[in-house]
């Protein structure tokens, strides 16, 4: 079994055990979604701390659209809990990569691929190698527009 899901399993009973019932039904959730990939398919499977990050990642992401949905419709109570869910799934991800962080990464693979002269039609050679590099930790949404930002 994967570390990540054994920590989040823990978090949960001590979540439970504080009364914390906002963290408890967050944990819940993120670990139905997990039991959920490794029962899909033809067969079941156990997860790697990678495949969790990557769940985890996409949980995160759907809270803070979430948020930013309610916060537009002015349903501000329901946008601070998706804002306060999105937090608690954050603390099991990797740190994130800072702009600069990831401005670096991509002269790097621009350079790595030599992308510079062929221009935006490279920008899939670019994100094939930063992909795995930033994966759960940088918005692949960011990269890609720090990819169009310098190479276009």
């Amino acid at each position: 079994m994967s570390s990540l899901k054994d920590r989040l399993r823990a978090d949960l009973t001590s979540a439970m055990k504080a009364r914390d019932k906002d963290r408890a039904g967050t944990l819940r959730m993120v670990l139905a979604s997990i039991t959920e990939a490794e029962v899909a398919g033809k067969e079941a499977k156990e997860l790697t701390d990678d495949e969790i990050i990557t769940i985890l990642t996409r949980e995160a992401k759907k809270r803070r659209e979430a948020a930013t949905a309610f916060a537009e419709g002015g349903r501000t109570e329901q946008a601070a809990k998706e804002t306060a869910e999105a937090a608690v799934i954050t603390e099991y991800l990797p740190a994130q990569l800072s702009a600069e962080e990831i401005s670096d990464l991509v002269s790097k693979a621009i350079a790595q691929t030599g992308a510079a002269e062929e221009g935006m039609r490279a920008m899939g050679k670019v994100m094939g190698i930063l992909t795995p590099q930033t994966k759960g930790r940088a918005d692949g949404g960011a990269v890609a527009a720090e990819v169009r930002k310098q190479l276009g």
